[in-house]
């Protein structure tokens, strides 16, 4: 966050993530309004960053902050800082709990997720796959960082199952206490870039955010243990918030998740999958459930050694969990059935 002394010296807002997305959004009349960016969302109030510094944005009548995320670009009037309207997402970050049909929004205007997990017990390929859905669909750029590599055998094997995980995805093994951790992030953290982290509680996440914020952050995140013997850690960030990096970029914290369903994420699902996605036109049927029938190509490909059999069993449950799994076709817009026949 930026402290008084930045007050004096208005930053450009490219340098907060701002770009043409965003600009071509604004029309004539609201020449007298100036734009500010999420930085907490609290149950009765909204802290953003503008050119000049932190401000705390005033609720118009029947708003309510549920309806904002961290990292939101919003335009309000400058004089009383009453909030007038939120812009058109570029990216948005939304997660469903088990047992709730309310998406939790995670963050928006997200460049990059990192994806934490450890080199122990806490590396789980469906949980990861999950969160690889997750940024697939909601547009961002996902990075799996390995921590804890120092306690493992062979860290390497961690680092080729999660790169096996999905086509050209960045797998990054670090120390989040290193300073060595910011450099090696360094390209999805420059100037006006956001990046946001999700994982489970107690794989450095918060530590993480403290390496790449620097010494002279102002408030410190929270960092706590986890325990050895299962690989699950406490608690220790319970909110949302919008961090500045030494870099010059923007870090969104979560706090850890253990669970996450999928919900409408199809083409998430089908850039995660891609192996599958392929294979699906070459079925004999159009609506090959990949599980049976004859012709399958999928099932031809198992068979074959050249597909993980446990890759379809996830993909199958993803599928099953996402509102798009009746209509789900291997293929976005289901134009890669087209000219194959149908069982009757």
């Amino acid at each position: 966050m930026t402290d008084n002394s930045d007050a004096a010296c208005p930053v450009p807002l490219s340098s907060l993530g701002w770009s043409d997305f965003f600009e071509d959004q604004l029309e004539p009349h609201e020449a007298d309004l100036a734009p500010y960016r999420i930085a907490t969302v609290h149950r009765a109030r909204l802290t953003a960053i503008s050119r000049t510094g932190p401000v705390g944005l005033t609720l118009p009548v029947h708003s309510q902050t549920g309806d904002f995320a961290v990292g939101d670009w919003v335009i309000a009037d400058p004089q009383t800082q009453l909030l007038h309207r939120r812009l058109i997402r570029k990216t948005v970050l939304e997660r469903r709990t088990e047992g709730s049909k309310t998406p939790q929004l995670a963050g928006a205007n997200v460049d990059t997720l990192f994806i934490v997990t450890s080199c122990n017990a806490d590396f789980n390929p469906a949980r990861l796959e999950r969160y690889l859905a997750l940024a697939n669909e909601a547009g961002t750029n996902p990075v799996i960082l390995l921590t804890k590599a120092d306690t493992a055998a062979d860290a390497q094997a961690y680092e080729q199952q999660a790169m096996a995980l999905q086509r050209g995805l960045a797998v990054v093994i670090l120390n989040p206490r290193s300073g060595d951790a910011a450099a090696a992030l360094a390209p999805w953290c420059g100037v006006g870039q956001t990046v946001a982290m999700v994982g489970s509680s107690g794989v450095g996440k918060s530590t993480l955010v403290n390496t790449l914020a620097g010494p002279t952050q102002e408030l410190a995140q929270q960092t706590g243990g986890i325990r050895e013997h299962d690989a699950k850690g406490r608690h220790t960030t319970t909110s949302r918030s919008l961090h500045a990096i030494a870099g010059g970029g923007w870090v969104i914290d979560t706090p850890g998740m253990r669970t996450l369903r999928i919900s409408d994420a199809a083409f998430g699902i089908e850039t995660l999958f891609a192996e599958i996605s392929e294979l699906a036109p070459l079925c004999r049927f159009s609506d090959c459930t990949h599980a049976h029938e004859p012709g399958c190509a999928v099932q031809g490909a198992i068979a074959a050694g050249v597909l993980d059999p446990e890759r379809l069993t996830r993909w199958r449950k993803l599928v099953e969990e996402s509102s798009n799994t009746s209509t789900y076709s291997g293929s976005r817009g289901g134009s890669a059935t087209a000219g194959r026949s149908k069982r009757r």
